[in-house]
């Protein structure tokens, strides 16, 4: 099936030409090898949506650009599942016409029909097929979202957070289910995640973003099989570079208190 992606000194400027210019990516240059799982990690607001939105083609670099199996993307395409960080459900569907909306699209409901209700029951929402979005919680509406991504088999699917509304174990059991599709269908997975654990627990490769404007300070390669255990001790190194390369694993200070 394919699926590399090639990110070539890509830079993106919000507002070219206005008072206020936000330089979003600034040279950001690297391959996503076929059928891997990289996430993308770094501070918040550095620009990680920003650059899943130019592998998507809905957004434009200013100056670089994607390449998808070499060709150049310049807009949205079936090959590409996206499941953003709000669920961006059609509040007038059902569930179960949400989930089907794209196949409906590319006019091949008829036959992969069997796909909608198989992807609802593996994210949880068997009995609410027919509840629509307002009658459902967060979490329920973020898990349909997934399920619409997924229900394309697409070659790339990229993931914005996708599972940052759920619970803690509803989160672990989709990580799981995540992986299991990964390797199923040998899709290349692209994630922006806040979750170091997360990053490690799911990917071959983790790149590590600066502050705003973003550009890679590093790529690690995550060098465990799965199923992986997250109390290992080589897991745990991991998530301790990841954190030092974010200045976030420094020693505990004493806190003097005074009453």
């Amino acid at each position: 099936m394919s699926g590399e992606i090639k990110l070539s000194n890509i830079t993106k400027i919000f507002n070219q030409g206005g008072e206020e210019e936000v330089t979003a990516l600034k040279g950001v240059d690297f391959t996503i090898p076929e059928g891997s799982f990289v996430s993308l990690i770094g501070p918040s607001g550095c620009g990680k949506t920003t650059l899943l939105r130019c592998i998507a083609g809905l957004e434009s670099p200013t100056s670089g650009e994607v390449r998808v199996d070499g060709t150049k993307i310049t807009k949205p395409g079936s090959d590409r599942g996206f499941a953003f960080q709000q669920a961006n459900l059609f509040p007038w569907l059902t569930i179960r016409d949400n989930v089907a909306f794209g196949l409906r699209a590319r006019h091949i409901y008829r036959e992969r029909k069997a796909d909608v209700d198989k992807f609802i029951k593996m994210v949880g929402l068997e009995g609410f097929e027919k509840s629509f979005p307002h009658q459902l919680s967060g979490g329920m509406n973020q898990r349909a979202s997934l399920a619409r991504a997924l229900v394309g088999y697409p070659k790339i699917l990229l993931l914005d957070e996708p599972l940052g509304a759920l619970d803690a174990f509803t989160r672990m059991t989709m990580q799981d289910e995540i992986i299991r599709l990964w390797k199923e269908h040998n899709t290349t997975m692209v994630m922006v995640t806040h979750d170091v654990d997360e990053a490690v627990y799911l990917s071959d490769y983790v790149v590590v973003m600066s502050p705003r404007p973003a550009k890679v300070e590093k790529i690690i390669k995550i060098d465990l099989s799965h199923p992986r255990a997250r109390g290992q001790d080589v897991f745990l190194k991991y998530r301790t570079q990841i954190l030092e390369i974010l200045n976030y694993a420094g020693k505990v200070q004493e806190v003097e208190y005074a009453i």
